[in-house]
């Protein structure tokens, strides 16, 4: 496809590899967040990355070039996203912070421009409606670690166009990623389920059933799951899983219920391997 103009709002652990992967896929990229520490954090990881790509032989030089050519770091959003084709959001799930991202990109972007949403349970029907261009509006859902994961749940809401969905998929393909078009629903299909995975094993946990490492082997070695759900839960960081959880518990019921122990570790601040301990010790 054609070289896009795209922002990413949100310089945390996903906005960064969303960015990372626009930009070496030969789109230009502007990484946006009102936190100064947190975006020049963000530059020094993204350019490591690269760099530490391109020494392995992962980035050809010219890609590598011209990805460290297309990356710009701007904390001012109207800067960032008054040219951009298309603006995916990164920030943390919480659904009024979201609209308030929206609402403010919906002033500042051109008529044209896609405004998506990176969640992984949240509406974009209820984000969409809030602007003046809710066919416009979609979610697409990418996985950590960006630059490794080779999905992009493409969620439609209510009033989203087939050319905004068929953008999305092309934007998705073009990231040498693999799309699945999702009619939206709480928790879309991969939340929905890797929640309950993860929440069971927690309560399994809690009960002393067997140990994180022995029930995170035993989906690994028995269901061929490539990381356990406890591993994984530490990975996308605890009070992440446990505001997914809130959120999907409201919309889907009883059976979405956070594991009390999951609330206990996220009051303690254990937050998984960003806190450096979570039900694995990363210290």
């Amino acid at each position: 496809m054609n070289t896009l103009q795209i922002t990413v709002v949100g310089a945390g652990v996903m906005g960064k590899g969303i960015a990372y992967s626009c930009a070496v896929s030969g789109h230009k990229v502007y990484l946006n967040d009102k936190n100064e520490e947190v975006l020049a954090k963000s530059k020094n990881d993204i350019e490591e990355l690269l760099n530490s790509s391109f020494e392995k032989g992962f980035l050809q030089k010219d890609v590598f070039e011209n990805a460290k050519e297309n990356l710009k770091f701007e904390s001012d959003l109207t800067i960032a996203a008054k040219d951009a084709d298309l603006v995916i959001e990164a920030v943390l799930e919480k659904m009024d912070l979201k609209i308030s991202i929206f609402q403010q990109l919906d002033k500042i972007c051109k008529p044209e421009a896609i405004l998506a949403t990176n969640t992984s349970t949240m509406s974009p029907t209820e984000i969409g409606a809030q602007t003046s261009r809710p066919d416009k509006v979609v979610a697409m859902h990418f996985f950590n670690p960006v630059h490794k994961m080779k999905l992009v749940e493409v969620i439609r809401g209510l009033e989203t166009s087939d050319e905004t969905v068929q953008l999305a998929k092309e934007v998705s393909a073009s990231l040498n990623k693999q799309a699945v078009e999702v009619n939206e629903f709480p928790g879309f299909v991969t939340s929905r389920m890797n929640c309950l995975i993860g929440n069971e094993a927690m309560n399994m946990l809690m009960e002393g059933v067997a140990s994180a490492e022995d029930i995170d082997k035993a989906m690994k070695l028995g269901l061929n799951h490539p990381m356990g759900p406890l591993e994984l839960a530490d990975l996308v960081g605890l009070d992440t899983r446990l505001r997914n959880m809130e959120y999907l518990y409201q919309t889907l019921g009883e059976k979405y219920r956070p594991c009390p122990l999951l609330v206990k570790y996220v009051k303690a601040g254990r937050l998984g391997k960003k806190s450096g301990s979570g039900f694995y010790d990363y210290n």
